[in-house]
């Protein structure tokens, strides 16, 4: 038995879903799909982004050099006071910890050499204890990455459209993104832009070193097809301007590596490619929200009205790109909306109705453009954009600002640290290793007395078996990749960061 998911360039070329992803009636953007058990990369989820989530993070958990932003990603903290982040003094422009603030007591002095002995008054005492807390992390937003990686897996592994209803996770880590750049953004542009860059792309470098030789050990002769233009597009594997190629059929039938397997593999990168246009464009895009914020943030929903219903295809690599800037662009302008508190100017009853007729279009939409694959709104751009506008609203409207993860939440506290900081990572190499962890549960057939008392129960459970098995997988994956997460974010390298040291100094 093969892997069940057989994706469409994640949800849209390679592009997908995290969230990550047939049939000649797949939207502007997206390959044809393979036969398979289930659906494959999403649309959406395709992220992550991350998501990027991923690209998009900013650093710094309280007391620990957090994560880079899709998206989970690479994202500069700056010094801009915004709604739902805890702030702090001063970061400077150079500050190689975005998020990281350097302090002083008010109105310290050098101490005289005598002086460093005497014991503190207590007023002076009271004045210390005063000083401003160190910023940390918005912990609600991070638990929101999360759970949309967590949903990215699903959804790639069972392949059910209802998740995609359910928590359209490529939406909200654009918004959560698109907050974090907006602060960022109290910073010069260029450097913000490069830190962005930095923290995104050696991560997908590292995952093609990997992917694209295994291309070529398996007979991809693509400039026997392309001619020499082909290499021009290798390059979207070093810069994702567009959309990276592949073989469309490599391995074999049967084989370790089935025929779609280099589809499935770089499904992921379409986020990495729509997080690199959406933080090009910040700049711009930031003015035009702080001028007109409302015809800006309805801009992109409009546009996905014209070039994501058929109405206007444009076509290639550019098309690609357009549709995804255009289906998650308004939740990533939503994020601007969330840092600049413009959210928090809105009556609550007037945001999330006004979120919920938005919704409730999307679902109308998708109603009368059902695809083969139902309710997936990764499939149906417009539904796509119009739900994940309206439920990342809601989110952001009643968006608390934790430090700490709350209740019985607080016991998921590592992993949550852990995903953040590995958000570009795990998302990278997620489909990769479904495919494998596929592998390993196929080779339980061959177990002696295991597979024949067995074998029924195993066919049963399959999914269930692999969605087992890609949590150690992933591990290994952060272990072994993950440290170039912090190398990119010139930061020392951490094989397991998932903040337990630093809480363990704490105590």
């Amino acid at each position: 038995m093969t892997y069940p998911n057989q994706p469409h360039r994640d949800e849209h070329d390679a592009s997908a879903a995290w969230p990550q992803t047939g049939g000649a009636a797949a939207h502007p953007g997206q390959d044809p799909g393979h036969a398979g058990h289930a659906p494959g990369f999403p649309r959406q989820n395709h992220s992550p982004e991350y998501e990027n989530g991923f690209p998009g993070h900013e650093s710094g958990y309280p007391g620990q050099n957090g994560f880079p932003g899709q998206n989970g990603f690479p994202g500069a903290g700056g010094s801009y006071a915004s709604p739902g982040y805890a702030t702090g003094t001063g970061t400077t422009g150079t500050d190689p910890f975005p998020g990281q603030v350097r302090t002083a007591a008010p109105g310290a002095t050098a101490p005289l050499p005598a002086a460093s002995a005497v014991p503190a008054e207590p007023a002076e005492r009271a004045e210390q204890a005063e000083a401003p807390a160190r910023p940390g992390r918005d912990r609600y937003l991070d638990l929101l990455r999360a759970v949309a990686l967590v949903r990215v897996v699903f959804f790639h592994l069972f392949g059910w459209a209802w998740l995609t209803v359910l928590f359209p996770s490529m939406g909200v880590m654009f918004a959560l993104a698109g907050s974090l750049m907006a602060r960022s953004l109290s910073r010069p542009a260029g450097s913000v832009i490069r830190s962005r860059l930095r923290r995104l792309l050696p991560p997908m470098w590292a995952f093609s070193l990997v992917v694209v030789p295994m291309m070529f050990a398996l007979s991809w002769k693509p400039v026997r097809d392309e001619g020499l233009w082909w290499f021009l597009k290798l390059g979207c594997y070093l810069f994702p301007i567009g959309s990276p190629p592949y073989p469309e059929e490599s391995g074999s039938t049967g084989g370790w590596l089935e025929l779609t397997w280099a589809d499935q593999a770089v499904g992921p990168l379409w986020y990495i490619r729509a997080y690199l246009w959406f933080v090009l464009a910040s700049p711009l895009l930031l003015k035009a929200f702080r001028r007109l914020p409302w015809v800006t943030m309805l801009a992109p929903v409009a546009l996905t009205a014209v070039i994501g219903t058929g109405l206007v295809t444009v076509p290639g690599m550019l098309g690609e790109s357009l549709v995804d800037f255009a289906v998650f662009g308004a939740c990533w302008i939503l994020g601007f909306a969330h840092n600049d508190g413009l959210l928090k100017e809105v009556p609550r009853y007037l945001a999330v109705s006004s979120a919920a007729i938005v919704m409730g279009f999307g679902l109308w939409w998708a109603s009368g453009h059902l695809t083969e694959e139902g309710w997936n709104l990764d499939e149906i751009p417009l539904a796509q954009a119009t739900w994940s506008l309206g439920f990342c609203a809601v989110l952001l409207v009643y968006a608390p600002s934790w430090r700490k993860l709350p209740g019985k939440l607080a016991g998921w506290d590592t992993l949550v640290t852990l995903a953040n900081n590995r958000a570009v990572t795990i998302y990278l190499w997620h489909n990769i290793l479904l495919m494998a962890g596929a592998q390993i549960v196929d080779q339980l057939w061959n177990v002696p007395w295991l597979g024949d008392t067995f074998g029924t129960y195993i066919e049963q459970s399959y999914n269930g078996l692999i969605f087992i098995a890609i949590w150690p997988l992933l591990g290994l994956a952060i272990l072994s990749f993950g440290w170039v997460e912090d190398v990119a974010a010139k930061r020392r390298p951490r094989l397991w960061p998932n903040g337990a040291d630093k809480r363990r100094s704490a105590v």
